[in-house]
């Protein structure tokens, strides 16, 4: 195992429209975590969701071999969904429920889980690379031929996610190994970012040294567009 040193910032502003952040992040680089959520309901459910997710997480004692800890991280947001059903049902509303993207390290080994719509991105020699795929209504259209990736940012439905927390009994995560390298960017964020940017401006934002300047950018940059949505970004980098 290489060891890595990583640094990282995060960043999350209400946006433009919203009255209310229903996002939520976090970033524990001394520990090798890091997770943005994105909550939706209304009323605050939204916000309720996001935040039970991101603090479980914190809480969350962190084994030393990844298998363990992306485990852990696993069986975390597996409660968290069932803990969010039986909330839904006690407030006799009809749904809430938010996404989630978590990244956790250790050494130059990494393993990402996701439901929904936050995205994680990878910019490697001076490449930007999509490592999640969105559960999304409009990511079937367009893994179907039916809808093209400009057509998809502003289509009317494009706020419906097929996988997240608290929708389901079940939750359904996916998963991906991820190989670090010394140089290697990350990027976590929430779809308030990707609705307004695309995905080559973006990475010219990640190639900022600084990843506080980084998310200030990311953040501005949505923000010039009209930032219709709440807008996160978790920015990691290793060394």
């Amino acid at each position: 195992m290489t060891t890595l040193h990583y640094s990282a910032a995060s960043y999350s502003h209400v946006g433009m429209v919203r009255k209310i952040n229903e996002d939520a992040c976090l970033d524990l680089a001394a520990d090798g975590l890091w997770a943005v959520a994105d909550g939706m309901g209304g009323h605050a459910a939204g916000d309720y969701v996001a935040s039970l997710t991101v603090d479980s997480l914190r809480q969350l004692p962190l084994p030393a071999p990844l298998e363990a800890r992306a485990q852990a991280v696993r069986d975390t947001l597996v409660r968290v969904n069932r803990a969010v059903r039986e909330e839904t049902h006690r407030r006799g509303v009809s749904m809430m429920g938010s996404t989630v993207v978590v990244l956790a390290v250790r050494g130059d080994q990494g393993v990402a889980l996701w439901a929904g719509d936050s995205r994680l991105y990878r910019l490697r020699d001076g490449r930007i690379e999509r490592l999640s795929h969105d559960h999304s209504y409009v990511q079937e259209l367009q893994d179907s031929g039916l809808l093209s990736e400009a057509e998809a940012r502003v289509h009317p439905r494009g706020n419906i996610v097929t996988r997240a927390i608290g929708v389901e009994d079940q939750l359904q995560l996916q998963s991906l190994s991820v190989q670090v390298r010394p140089g290697d960017t990350y990027l976590l964020c929430s779809d308030g970012l990707t609705k307004t940017a695309e995905d080559l401006e973006i990475g010219e934002v990640l190639h900022h040294a600084d990843p506080y300047q980084v998310v200030r950018g990311l953040v501005h940059l949505g923000l010039t567009r009209g930032a219709p949505d709440n807008i996160t970004a978790v920015v990691v980098k290793a060394n």
